[in-house]
């Protein structure tokens, strides 16, 4: 968001005067063990230190035997969707477009982060889907999105510059009864649908296991399905944490979770690639679209704070997607999977008017439309990666 740093600065700004809500958030040591209850085995927490292959392994579940069961010639597909915002209109219009090329594959797994949580419910469940794909990243607005706070509210307190009731009315509206129980059916079949979240007391990312979600028949499923969604778009500082009630040994806590692109922009390389050790395939397939441009874009910043600290954080928010990218490639490479990357060209210059701009939306849709009917969305290797191993 281009007034991201600007919102972060008034908060910080206003630290001095703000009062210190009340939490009991998890103890360190118990993190790793925090279940929502109702819920146990249905998310996973990746620390930055630590990688249990068997966490995931345990997620995958009945998506093994359901690969076991095609041909071992057949690929295994992974797609993974990455933040972006209002960007995501071109991981939207890619997706409709690759149903109209007809070649788009059924996905065995989905992975979504932020503005890519939001569209992987539409992206998991397939062509069907892709009309009310189109009207939701073509249509938004801000007020769609969120409404702003009060300068009083934020200076006493407040623990965002913006609220996001809108956003969290839509999700709902959206997520159908006809929908989460689609969703549902295609988890018993063994296909997987799994958003990040970032734990901001232990800087970790949780991995909720989104079918599973759904398909637990408990009444307050749906409350807890859109509720992830939200935290995974939920950018610190601009739009409120998301608090969820969680227990271990019987013991109630709360836990603050977020946007999952603070910890990643793009993730589940390791889902695809255990899959395919378990079912014994030796062909995956994966697909990342990067709701981004990844190529610098030269701009002439004033030398004044607010432009040099957005232009910065920019910058950073961009060489980590960059790092992602590559970090997802060494995996593929590593495991003998197909690495295929679609990125917002550099060609691509108009600004949006606000946040969350229709006809800028539109225009990206198009523009990932027409790329996925040409075939010229796709890359297999990171940007720089060519011209480094010449």
């Amino acid at each position: 968001m281009k007034n991201f740093l600007l919102l972060v600065l008034i908060l910080l700004a206003a630290v001095g005067c703000s009062s210190t809500a009340s939490r009991h958030p998890v103890p360190e040591n118990l993190v790793s063990q925090a279940d929502v209850p109702g819920f146990p085995g249905d998310r996973m927490i990746q620390q930055t230190d630590q990688i249990k292959l068997q966490h995931f392994d345990e997620l995958l579940g009945n998506a093994v035997t359901r690969a076991q069961a095609m041909a071992t010639n057949h690929p295994l597909t992974q797609l993974a969707l990455s933040g972006g915002g209002s960007r995501g209109a071109y991981g939207a219009g890619l997706l409709c477009g690759w149903t109209e090329k007809g070649d788009r594959p059924e996905f065995d797994i989905v992975t979504g982060i932020s503005t890519g949580a939001l569209m992987g419910p539409y992206a998991f469940l397939g062509p069907a889907y892709d009309k009310q794909l189109k009207t939701a990243y073509t249509t938004a607005t801000d007020e769609d999105i969120y409404a702003k706070r009060g300068k009083l509210k934020i200076l006493f307190g407040a623990d965002s510059v913006l609220d996001t009731a809108p956003l969290a009315k839509r999700i709902k509206e959206e997520i159908t009864p006809a929908m989460f129980d689609a969703i549902a059916a295609e988890y018993r079949k063994g296909r997987r649908f799994y958003v990040g979240t970032c734990d901001l007391d232990d800087q970790s990312l949780w991995i909720w296991d989104m079918g599973a979600i759904a398909a637990s028949g408990r009444p307050d499923a749906h409350d807890l399905f859109c509720k992830v969604l939200l935290a995974s778009a939920s950018i610190p500082v601009a739009f409120p944490p998301v608090m969820f009630k969680v227990q271990v040994d019987d013991k109630s806590y709360d836990e603050m979770d977020v946007d999952g692109g603070v910890m990643t922009q793009v993730f589940g390389a390791v889902f695809l690639d255990r899959l395919m050790h378990l079912s014994h395939h030796m062909k995956g397939e994966l697909y990342i679209i990067r709701n981004e441009c990844i190529s610098p874009d030269w701009k002439a910043v004033k030398p004044q704070v607010l432009p040099i600290a957005g232009r910065t954080v920019g910058s950073l928010i961009k060489t980590q997607g960059l790092g992602d990218l590559y970090r997802l490639f060494v995996v593929s490479e590593l495991r003998g999977m197909d690495f295929n990357l679609a990125t917002i060209p550099e060609s691509f210059d108009m600004e949006p008017e606000t946040e969350f701009d229709p006809k800028y939306m539109s225009a990206l849709f198009e523009l990932g439309y027409d790329q996925a009917i040409k075939g010229t969305a796709w890359t297999n290797s990171p940007p720089g990666y060519n011209t480094i191993m010449q």
